[in-house]
């Protein structure tokens, strides 16, 4: 067992209170005696949902021993909201306790810098590691095995159940739905998230009339499938012959999946169930390649193109040769137009095709942007958005309008873009003739998807579980401008030189991974690029110079940080490598006297 600092937990605080605890609230106190593992959190972020996929094996496996403690911190205006909470933690089955802190109170006494970082507390109460980004759960589940036997030998370790309490569960034909299709026969097939299903329901939106799916987490083809909480469809264009009706992004099996409609027989088309981590084949044999959260499919310039909302790209599947491969994107996550080889995307989650076929739009949800891709060249552009930290609802002219976090988008008869404005809990406007922006209906729930019938838009309110079917009227209704920005205050650094390091301690029993070269990556940027004025660019290297502009002064600086660390045994014929990634956004303000140094952590303490 290594020697570790001693540093007393700070306590677990927060307005909103505690879910899953049957209304008790619980202090550091109540786990006195368990391995405690804070996940700092916000349910908007792809990252944040990776790790509670990561952590739930865990979860499982030291249920006697550990105690899992979601702590959700709020980006956008939105994620405060104590409902919205309440909803994310049955929307993503959280099943242990979440203190809601809306005004990240506990995120500042643990100096947490980004989404998603874990934090491990002994069980007398120390603070023992922190892990900024995804891929630590293998050296977390280490880490508690030594803790385990240190603790039963001093004993000071506590078996036995933990405080969760699970909700009453709800009973409804749709539980979250994701996205929707209209049928050729005029029916509807949903996205049944919650339920991790399809429902085909009748032409009122309501009655259902067949289930593709048995309600239950997994990866099945067949007559009886199943799938993990799928998101968008697309249907097959008339005349394609593919033996399947419907593309399906079966999103945290991180698959594609085809169903034939006659029978409900379902295809695994892309993907093999893991998730794509950095250095993965991005190209191949589309069964054969890792794919990454995938979140809405459409059919545009000759093949299906994927909103690979895991990795801030877009992908596209090939049907006819069976091969998938990157289209556009770099895995940076923010907001850059260009050519699609250069081009950043912040988890892209809806898509919708021209009526022209020319251009592919796409919801950049965590840039709260509406972007398209124009057809041939595959050029980026941006309609509306300016960034990952503005956002509001403000109507107008596109270069000021604002979104926040938007997950649909939906072409009207008009050629016009109707934004599913998810956190803004309506339905936007974009006419690509005037360059206005303008509200369609307020008061929808954490709307995710629409589809347009007969002149009318029917659209899937994810939070209220139904689809809505409403009027498209001839003018869109006003709404007052609000806007707003990340809560998260700023670091003061000092004008001129700013050493910026990335903390990397490799795991216990583990060693960076060299054999082909350097085994971490740093990239930096900044917002506005002014604001650099030397250290921009990727290298090896985690510790960075930076020269900051003295006529800047305020932006944000945009860091993303990888490293690869395998087992450290000669005996071990074939090593387990594992790679740690975490981006982030570190909002600074200019002043003299400010910090010389920034240190990021993506894994230490251990």
């Amino acid at each position: 067992m290594t020697s570790r600092a001693r540093v007393r937990a700070p306590e677990l605080v927060g307005k909103g209170g505690w879910l899953n605890t049957g209304g008790k609230d619980l202090s550091l106190a109540d786990f006195r005696g368990k391995i405690v593992i804070a996940d700092f959190w916000t349910f908007c972020c792809i990252n944040c949902l990776h790790v509670l996929d990561e952590l739930r094996e865990l979860e499982e496996k030291h249920r006697d021993t550990v105690v899992i403690v979601g702590v959700h911190s709020p980006k956008f205006v939105h994620e405060a909201d104590h409902r919205a909470v309440v909803d994310a933690v049955a929307r993503y089955e959280v099943h242990h306790p979440v203190l809601d802190d809306p005004e990240l109170a506990t995120w500042k006494q643990y100096a947490v810098r980004a989404w998603p970082t874990l934090v491990v507390i002994d069980p007398e109460g120390y603070v023992v590691a922190q892990h900024a980004g995804e891929g630590h759960a293998h050296a977390i589940g280490k880490l508690v095995e030594e803790l385990e036997a240190e603790h039963a030998a001093k004993g000071t370790l506590r078996r036995g159940d933990g405080p969760y309490v699970a909700p009453e569960p709800e009973a409804g034909d749709l539980r979250f739905p994701g996205k929707a299709v209209r049928l050729p026969n005029g029916h509807y097939l949903v996205a049944d998230s919650g339920h991790h299903a399809l429902v085909e329901l009748a032409e009122d939106g309501e009655r259902v009339v067949r289930r593709i799916g048995d309600g239950v987490r997994g990866l099945v083809d067949g007559a009886e499938p199943r799938f993990s909480e799928p998101q968008g469809l697309a249907l097959v264009p008339a005349g394609l012959d593919l033996g399947y009706d419907v593309v399906v992004a079966d999103t945290v099996n991180h698959a594609l999946r085809g169903v034939r409609l006659a029978d409900g027989s379902v295809t695994t088309l892309a993907g093999t169930g893991r998730q794509w981590w950095q250095g993965s084949p991005t190209s191949g044999a589309a069964t054969g390649v890792d794919l990454s959260s995938p979140w809405d499919v459409a059919f545009f310039d000759g093949r299906v193109w994927i909103a690979m909302a895991g990795v801030h790209q877009l992908w596209s599947f090939d049907p006819a040769a069976g091969t998938v491969g990157v289209a556009a994107g770099t895995t940076n996550e923010g907001l850059v137009d260009g050519p699609a080889a250069e081009a950043w995307f912040a988890q892209p989650s809806g898509l919708a095709v021209s009526a022209d076929g020319e251009r592919l739009w796409v919801a950049d949800s965590e840039t709260s942007a509406l972007r398209w891709v124009s057809r041939g060249t595959h050029e980026v552009h941006t309609a509306v958005g300016t960034g990952l930290f503005d956002f509001g609802h403000r109507d107008g002219a596109a270069e000021q309008a604002l979104f926040q976090h938007p997950l649909g988008v939906t072409v009207l008869p008009d050629g016009s873009v109707a934004v599913s404005d998810t956190y803004n809990h309506a339905l936007r406007r974009f006419d690509p003739a005037t360059g206005e922006v303008s509200t369609l209906a307020t008061d929808l729930r954490e709307p995710s998807g629409a589809v347009v019938v007969d002149g009318d838009i029917v659209v899937v309110e994810s939070a209220r579980h139904r689809l809505t079917r409403l009027r498209l009227p001839e003018e869109a209704v006003r709404v007052e401008a609000v806007a707003h920005r990340t809560r998260r205050a700023a670091t003061e650094v000092a004008p001129g030189t700013l050493d910026l390091d990335v903390v990397f301690s490799a795991p216990t029993g583990q060693k960076l991974d060299e054999r082909y070269g350097p085994s971490t990556r740093l990239l930096v940027s900044s917002t506005p690029p002014e604001l650099l004025v030397s250290g921009a660019g990727a290298d090896t290297a985690l510790h960075r110079e930076l020269v900051l502009s003295d006529e800047v002064t305020e932006g944000v600086l945009h860091v993303s940080a990888m490293a690869a660390s395998c087992d450290d045994d000669p005996a071990i014929e074939y090593p387990a490598c594992h790679v740690h990634q975490q981006d982030w956004g570190v909002p600074v303000k200019v002043v003299p006297g400010g910090a010389v140094r920034l240190p990021l952590v993506l894994a230490g303490m251990e």
